[in-house]
């Protein structure tokens, strides 16, 4: 679990510092491919919280 949670602060980190590139690049192409590279980090970053949500849920005693 706490590799996937390593990941996902990584995917985190390096979809901020992506859009903080797309926001700094005066090319239009390189603002516009480093923007998609920060919306895909993003995703997958979620789809990351929600594995690890439903480890913690099918992981936790039964009540």
């Amino acid at each position: 679990m706490q590799d996937m949670k390593a990941h996902l602060e990584k995917l985190l980190t390096d979809a901020e510092e992506c859009a903080l590139v797309s926001k700094l690049a005066t090319d239009k192409v390189k603002q516009e491919l480093f923007a998609r590279l920060a919306q895909h980090l993003k995703t997958l970053a979620s789809e990351v919280e929600r594995a690890i949500a439903k480890i913690e849920v099918d992981n936790a005693p039964p009540s």
